[in-house]
C-alpha cells in the first residue's frame, strides 16, 4: 500500500540509505512525531522503542527485527515503536557499535586485542572464526544493549506521556468549544438536554 509504483533503483536506495533525501534532521523529527502518535500507552511504545533499539547492539544482523519483536512481546511493548526503534542501528552506528561491543567483550572474556585481527574484516572471516568475532561481540552487546534499553526507555516514556496528556487537553477543549457551538436552544427555542446536545456531537463523524 505503501510502496512506490517505480521502485527506486538500488544504486538511490543505497545513497538515501545513507542519506535520506531530507536529511537526518528531518527523517529523524518524522521518527519522533511518527512515535508520539502511535497507540497505546507510554509504556508500551517506550518499551517497544527501546526493545528495538537494545536489539540493535547484538551483532545479530538480518535478525534484528525478529529479536526486536520479541523482546518487545515479552516486555508487553508496542511491536511497531520496536520495529522503529531498531533504526538506531544503521550503516552510520553500525561501525561505532560494532567496534564497542567487540572490545568490551573481548575485555570480559579475556580475549586477544584488536590487533589480532586481519586488516580487511569481512563476513566470511567472521563465520569462519565465530569465536574470535562473534562470541565477543555476543557477550559485550548483552550489557550494552540491557544499558541502551533503560537509556531509551525512560525518556522516550516521558515524551509519549507528556504529548498523549496534551492531546487529551486540546481534544477536551475542542469537544467543549463545539458544545457550546451547537447552541443553547433548538428551533423551537425549547432548551436541549446537555446529554442531548453531547450525544449529538458525538455522533457527528
Amino acid at each position: 500500500m505503501f510502496r512506490r509504483r517505480e521502485p527506486l533503483p538500488i544504486l538511490k536506495r543505497s545513497v538515501e540509505l545513507l542519506w535520506p533525501k531530507g536529511g537526518w534532521r528531518r527523517s529523524s523529527t518524522y521518527v519522533a512525531h511518527r512515535l508520539r502518535r502511535l497507540p497505546g500507552t507510554p509504556y508500551r511504545i517506550a518499551a517497544g522503542f527501546a526493545s528495538g533499539a537494545a536489539i540493535s547492539f547484538t551483532p545479530f544482523i538480518g535478525l534484528h527485527f525478529i529479536l526486536a519483536a520479541l523482546l518487545a512481546l515479552l516486555l508487553r511493548g508496542n511491536l511497531l515503536a520496536a520495529a522503529i526503534g531498531t533504526v538506531v542501528g544503521n550503516p552510520w552506528t553500525f561501525p561505532f557499535i560494532w567496534l564497542w561491543i567487540y572490545s568490551l567483550g573481548n575485555w570480559m572474556i579475556g580475549g586477544d586485542d584488536l590487533t589480532t585481527l586481519p586488516q580487511t574484516l569481512s563476513f566470511g572471516y567472521i563465520f569462519e572464526n565465530p569465536f574470535k568475532v562473534l562470541l565477543p561481540m555476543a557477550v559485550g552487546g548483552i550489557p550494552t544493549a540491557i544499558l541502551a534499553w533503560f537509556v531509551f526507555f525512560w525518556p522516550i516514556q516521558r515524551t509519549v506521556d507528556q504529548y498523549q496528556r496534551a492531546r487529551r487537553r486540546r481534544i477536551r477543549r475542542r469537544i467543549k468549544r463545539a458544545q457550546q457551538a451547537v447552541g443553547k436552544f433548538d428551533t423551537a427555542g425549547t432548551r436541549r438536554p446537555a446529554s442531548a446536545r453531547t450525544t449529538e456531537y458525538e455522533r457527528q463523524p
